[in-house]
């Protein structure tokens, strides 16, 4: 951080030495010193309270200190206001304290600290003077930063983090369970607190907070990288392309060596009692989300934690333009945040661009295929409708941005959209906006309605937690476990190069868990389903994935699976595991889906899709059924699914469409059909045909024309 300090420091006055005309024009930057600070912008006090540090300061003596934490921890003074804590001390007592060791008032303090930085500059050039007013100041700063940091220590005391070392069980040579222990002083030193409230006293006690706040801060997902972190120790694990196995191997290896082992402890000691910080501060209580009643799992990201810090900084009225990714608008753990920037901000601002254009990325660091956003927003009031543009492919776009290009995006058409996650579509015309209301008049696939087909998908087999269940050989009794790879639109076979095999005992008695009873029951891997890749980028030729599971196939986490609950009141039925697939592969749900999603598919995306429940009786049912039920039955393994859906001794070899040209005439078909589900006018669908510029111009002619076909009557 000193070096980024400096760094800064020396662009501002080289810009200073390119603006002056002449010698004559250069002045000093006497601020500079006190104005550009390192620290831990997220970790310190962005108020201090006078009576609390007035307290611990009177107890500047470590024994009086250790006391009064043990109080705290006690929970003596849990819960109590600390002006009720400084009456406790008694008057007479603090004042002798003060007598005695010399302590100040933290009023006292700023008005000395203040002092000295304004005879700093206001000072002579002579260096050695300088230099030793500048040492008094940061030898002031020490002294209050001790008391800063006890009053930090209470706080983390107060909210019952612990601390949680990582050892080493020599028996097991193995980690063994973390030690918890009382958070120390000297951990909370570590962290190297910013004390916005001490080093900005006037800007955030007295003026409220900051005018401005421009800033791109980290993205980075806060938790241990174990590859990140052996890549210093191992060139194997430098390489890119490595099995878990190999790897875990590699690690068990490497910590074998002692100094190793050591720095590996030490590194995931620095996290929990940090993420535990996060998650429970009051200043950070727009982190978690509630959808459907639930937290969403999420990492802590440090971009999401740097936007709501922006807003605790600020003043009313006070502005902020912030570089972050474009998971603030889509994923669902940023909801929370989304709900505090429309009920508490005005947003001014949405501008996405893409990192690539043509051979130049704009952020070196990040992948092109993460979309980077600059938003701005005024702290007070509420958003009603912001300006917004997605898809930019030209960052310099942003000088004339809202002026051109921006689309008005209104606050409630949001929540409409995405009433559970406030997810932000990426709509790039007003004509985004008049589809989109015509796909809404259909039923998300989230809500539960009785009497009929509800979608329901899982996530079976994690990649890592469950890797002690994967075999890397076929044997009797050992069912395949496929991967996100392995599937693409109405195909199974994408990807063939199989890498494990799980026994099918083992699976079964994790799919059921330690409360289920295996009674011989169906279990959903023993029936037909379809899969949903979990990586899907709106800047790939497709976005939404959906391929056939045959059965007795187990799937790993990166495919979001159907769950086929058997004892389910209403239970998928075989022509609806086709239909489903028919339309969610249509370029129709493909295009609403690409303006929700930034880089991966979760299952609240899915659950998102306005999508068609339609029964036997419709019109369009067994249409759509027919063609994506030939597109799936292709091989021997859906020999029964094509019997089912066409009856009598139908085998996938005599109904399966395998040649190019018939696949490609039947998937065109399904996209006329979708289309008119939604009731979209020819223009509607030629200009979502426009936004897919990966696939191939026949294809989309080819939709076209089907589309002209089903409303002549001609397909049906």
């Amino acid at each position: 951080m000193e070096e980024a300090i400096e760094i800064a420091k020396l662009r501002l006055f080289l810009a200073l030495v390119a603006a002056a005309n002449s010698v004559n024009d250069l002045e000093p930057l006497p601020n500079i010193d006190f104005n550009i600070l390192s620290g831990n912008s997220l970790i310190g006090l962005l108020h201090v309270d006078p009576a609390k540090f007035d307290t611990l300061n009177a107890y500047s003596g470590e024994q009086g200190r250790i006391k009064y934490h043990y109080k705290v921890a006690k929970g003596e003074l849990a819960g109590m206001e600390y002006e009720t804590a400084v009456a406790k001390t008694k008057k007479e007592k603090e004042r002798e304290f003060l007598a005695q060791r010399g302590a100040q008032k933290f009023a006292e303090v700023l008005k000395e600290k203040n002092r000295l930085i304004d005879n700093y500059r206001h000072a002579g050039a002579y260096v050695e003077d300088l230099r030793v007013l500048h040492d008094n100041i940061e030898k002031q700063k020490q002294t209050a930063d001790e008391t800063l940091n006890s009053i930090l220590l209470a706080e983390f005391t107060h909210l019952g983090i612990k601390y949680e070392q990582a050892i080493w069980d020599e028996k097991k040579k193995s980690e063994g369970k973390p030690d918890r222990r009382s958070v120390k002083i000297a951990d909370i030193e570590a962290l190297k607190p910013f004390h916005w409230g001490f080093e900005f006293d006037e800007i955030m006690n007295k003026r409220g907070g900051f005018d401005a706040i421009i800033t791109n801060p980290p993205w980075e997902i806060f938790k241990p990288n174990a590859k990140e972190f052996f890549e210093e120790y191992s060139d194997l694990v430098s390489k890119k392309k490595m099995t878990i196995k190999d790897f875990e191997k590699e690690q068990a290896k490497l910590l074998k060596d002692e100094d190793t082992r050591e720095a590996w402890l030490k590194y995931q000691s620095e996290y929990p009692h940090v993420s535990a910080f996060y998650r429970s501060a009051p200043q950070y209580k727009n982190q978690i989300s509630i959808v459907d009643g639930k937290k969403a799992g999420s990492d802590t990201n440090l971009y999401k934690l740097f936007t709501e810090q922006c807003f605790n900084l600020l003043r009313p009225g006070g502005y902020c333009g912030i570089v972050i990714p474009s998971g603030i608008y889509t994923d669902i753990g940023a909801k929370q945040l989304r709900e505090m920037l429309f009920s508490r901000t005005r947003v001014t601002g949405l501008f996405c661009f893409e990192n690539k254009r043509g051979d130049k990325i704009v952020f070196e660091n990040v992948h092109p295929s993460i979309k980077p956003v600059v938003l701005s927003f005024s702290k007070g009031g509420e958003t009603s409708h912001f300006p917004a543009a997605f898809m930019r492919n030209d960052v310099r776009e942003l000088e004339r941005f809202p002026h051109e290009g921006a689309i008005g995006i209104s606050v409630q058409l949001v929540r409409r959209l995405s009433p559970d996650s406030l997810s932000v579509m990426e709509f790039r015309t007003p004509l985004d906006v008049t589809v989109a209301e015509k796909m809404l008049a259909f039923p998300l696939l989230g809500m539960d309605i009785t009497g009929q087909w509800n979608l329901r998908l899982t996530r079976e087999f994690d990649m890592t937690n469950d890797s002690d269940l994967f075999n890397s050989e076929p044997r009797t009794g050992r069912l395949p476990l496929f991967e996100g790879k392995f599937i693409h639109q109405f195909t199974h076979r994408w990807d063939q190069t199989l890498r494990f095999w799980i026994n099918e005992k083992d699976g079964r008695k994790a799919i059921l868990g330690r409360a289920g009873t295996d009674k011989g029951q169906v279990l959903a891997y023993q029936t037909y389903r379809f899969g949903i890749r979990s990586i899907g980028r709106p800047t790939d030729s497709r976005t939404l994935i959906v391929g056939p599971i045959p059965r007795n196939v187990f799937c790993g986490n990166s495919i979001l699976v159907l769950n086929r609950d058997q004892s389910a009141p209403r239970p998928f039925s075989d022509a609806e595991v086709c239909l489903v697939q028919g339309m969610l592969n249509s370029m129709s749900i493909d295009y609403y889906i690409r303006q929700m999603v930034s880089a991966n598919l979760n299952m609240f995306f899915i659950y998102q899709l306005p999508v068609p429940r339609l029964a036997g009786k419709d019109a369009a049912f067994r249409p759509i059924v027919e063609r994506a039920a030939r597109l799936i039955c292709t091989t021997p393994e859906f020999d029964d699914l094509a019997k089912e859906i066409f009856g009598g001794r139908t085998t996938a070899r005599t109904v399966g469409a395998t040649e190019p040209v018939e696949r490609a005439k039947l998937r065109a078909e399904l996209d006329g059909l979708v289309a008119h589900l939604y009731g979209l006018t020819e223009e509607e669908f030629a200009y979502i045909l426009t936004t897919f510029p990966l696939v191939p111009d026949p294809v989309k002619i080819a939709a076209h024309n089907a589309f002209r076909n089903v409303e002549k009557g001609l397909i049906k």
